[in-house]
């Protein structure tokens, strides 16, 4: 099914009003000049997080998932009830020194500056088939580091899946074809 289909797809899901109706959009924050997509009120609706995570769940079940990557800080909210209902291990990327043991570090740039993310030496196991979950897309600087240190440890990247999409910063065009699934597209 080509990405037109997905959109109009997901257009037609009668969930999708709901949850694009709990996000919040604050402008300059957090720095002037940034709108940003506050996917906390949308936790607030108990419904519209149960929405949010079955659509994931129902894209990724039955694909031979067996990790789900869960980016710091949001995607650590969403992956793991993903990571539960599709029978996957959950793995978070954390921000550094966030890790106990020995760590892979990935540095990357962000729309509004630079960060790292790291990751359990040993959580993938190569050949692993693995999606990465975000709230959101904006440059793509995150999750091309989640990817590279996924792909890094021998995991098979099948999909990247946020909520939010920012298509306005390109970030779809640096994740070098791997495909992303979003719910919408940011207001």
């Amino acid at each position: 099914m080509g990405e037109m289909a997905v959109r109009e797809e997901k257009e037609q899901d009668p969930r999708i009003p709901r949850i694009v109706s709990c996000i919040r959009v604050v402008p300059d924050f957090p720095k002037k000049g940034i709108m940003f997509q506050d996917i906390t009120t949308l936790l607030l609706d108990p419904k519209a997080f149960k929405d949010t995570v079955d659509l994931f769940v129902e894209r990724y079940t039955g694909r031979d998932i067996c990790v789900v990557a869960g980016v710091e800080a949001r995607g650590l909210i969403f992956g793991p009830p993903i990571a539960l209902a599709i029978g996957a291990k959950f793995i978070p990327l954390r921000k550094p020194r966030k890790l106990p043991g020995e760590v892979i570090s990935e540095n990357y740039i962000l729309e509004y500056g630079t960060d790292c993310l790291e990751m359990h030496v040993g959580a993938v196991q190569p050949g692993e088939r693995a999606l990465v979950v975000d709230d959101l897309i904006a440059t793509g600087g995150t999750l091309c580091a989640a990817i590279s240190l996924l792909e890094r440890a021998g995991a098979e990247v099948v999909e990247c899946a946020c909520v939010i999409e920012l298509p306005e910063l390109k970030g779809r065009e640096r994740l070098n074809g791997k495909p992303l699934y979003i719910l919408m597209e940011s207001r």
